[in-house]
């Protein structure tokens, strides 16, 4: 059932909704400040089990926009372990989303118009795995060479280590919509003729490695969630079969769970967008790959999210813009659904309203 709990690791999870990692570009270089505290401290009010903070740049030029969030450096640990601390006084498991935009990065935030930065105006050069714009507007990306590559596993494994001194206690790595391991995983923006490059056991070789990386300073008796784009909605392109499959070996390398998501990595593409249209990726992950899996996607109402759950499409729900609108969703849910949850004290008075 939604309000059931769930054991990952040692992590107990009260029931089984989550906030999905969703950007507020809010940041200056990269801290955290009082926006961050109360936009994830809020939804933890609002009951979530798992309340994850936004995709967090691992490095200064992995960021999406100059606004994004980050933990390349030791300086953002303190004002991250406050959000920790207070996410976790409420019941709730603080989670962090470990990101690099690749091709996606140096643009404006989303309502400054979203497009590109300048490095005359403050921006930076993108990498990719291969030369290729997201969009032909877009500044040409630097492919990235062997020895970027060594770098980008070292800042996701820094970012990993900085994340555990922080406080939090599950690291999803982001490896959907179009950003840099995603861009790394699909034919469609990887067309490398080395080891990361052509076959699909060298397009899945960098998450595979950043992956184990993450594991080596990630304690064992820590989950650790993978976000994938499952399909392109593109012939030729990344499908649910090569999700199925990376499932398979990123389960064998101590990932815990699938957050399921899709599209992304190219423009213009058509999503056939309904309630709850990513769940068919979550379950058929969850059933073949063996592998626990998140929903996400238009997911909005208590009784859709506890069937979800309860006829064993996913383990989880993440719940990103209906948050957005409802940080107590949890709360209501659980009235809607008759289940009896605690309550903040200081909102008691308000529970049998």
């Amino acid at each position: 059932m939604l309000f059931d709990p769930l054991k990952i690791r040692s992590i107990r999870f009260k029931n089984r909704i989550a906030v999905s990692p969703m950007c507020q570009y809010s940041s200056i270089d990269g801290f955290a400040n009082h926006w961050h505290l109360v936009h994830l401290g809020s939804r933890a009010v609002g009951g979530a089990a798992l309340v994850m903070q936004e995709a967090t740049g691992v490095s200064k030029r992995g960021r999406i926009s100059p606004d994004d969030m980050g933990i390349w450096k030791d300086e953002h640990i303190e004002p991250l372990s406050q959000i920790t601390s207070f996410i976790k006084k409420q019941g709730s498991v603080p989670g962090i989303q470990l990101a690099h935009a690749g091709r996606k990065a140096s643009t404006h935030s989303a309502w400054k118009g979203g497009k590109t930065v300048p490095v005359a105006e403050g921006g930076w050069l993108p990498q990719a795995p291969s030369a290729i714009p997201f969009k032909e507007e877009d500044q040409l990306p630097e492919m990235m060479s062997a020895k970027d590559i060594l770098q980008l596993r070292e800042d996701f494994k820094s970012a990993a280590k900085r994340a555990l001194l922080a406080g939090f206690e599950v690291i999803e790595i982001h490896g959907a919509h179009g950003y840099l391991i995603n861009s790394f995983l699909s034919p469609l923006s990887n067309h490398r003729k080395d080891e990361y490059g052509g076959s699909f056991e060298n397009r899945v070789r960098l998450l595979k490695e950043i992956t184990a990386d993450i594991r080596t300073v990630w304690p064992d008796e820590l989950p650790l969630f993978v976000r994938i784009s499952s399909t392109d909605y593109s012939e030729g392109g990344w499908d649910l079969q090569a999700s199925v499959q990376l499932s398979m070996i990123l389960k064998t390398l101590g990932v815990d769970l699938i957050d399921a998501s899709s599209g992304g990595l190219l423009p213009h593409i058509k999503i056939p967008l309904g309630p709850g249209y990513q769940v068919p990726f979550a379950e058929a992950i969850r059933k073949e790959a063996g592998i626990l899996t998140g929903a996400v996607g238009l997911i909005t109402g208590a009784v859709q999210a506890d069937e979800i759950v309860r006829t064993g499409k996913a383990d989880m729900i993440l719940m990103a813009r209906e948050s957005l609108r409802d940080p107590y969703f949890p709360l209501r849910a659980a009235k809607e659904l008759g289940v009896d949850i605690e309550w903040p004290v200081q909102y008691l008075r308000a529970k049998q309203a």
